[in-house]
């Protein structure tokens, strides 16, 4: 069964961290371009990160500075470390795999995780 699975959400007060996780299964996760976005409560989804499969990143740049992503190809999994937080960063944070052509599953969304920024 494919899925992506994600972790590590939660309250946390303005100015920490949180390093979420994004673990795949049943796909060839090297292969997949992977990206994480999130949606605020009124606002249209946006995309925070991605990752291609050959390590290539690019960030929003609400963002930029405070996130980084990464893959471990060996665990199928994909990280989101975010530091300096903010209230505004208070979302759903989802992650998205993206397959090349030809591939059996060529798009796959996880069910997300909440990240809460509040004192």
């Amino acid at each position: 069964q494919v899925q992506l699975v994600e972790s590590g959400g939660g309250l946390v007060q303005p100015g920490g961290s949180l390093r979420l996780s994004c673990e795949a299964s049943g796909l060839i996760f090297s292969r997949y371009l992977m990206r994480w976005y999130r949606q605020a409560p009124g606002k249209e989804r946006e995309t925070v990160a991605i990752i291609t499969s050959a390590g290539s990143t690019n960030y929003t740049d609400s963002m930029k500075g405070r996130v980084t992503i990464s893959r471990d190809n060996d665990k199928n999994t994909v990280f989101l470390q975010m530091n300096k937080l903010k209230p505004e960063d208070t979302a759903v944070y989802s992650c998205n795999a993206r397959g090349p052509p030809g591939s059996r599953y060529l798009e796959v969304w996880g069910l997300g995780t909440l990240v809460t920024v509040s004192s």
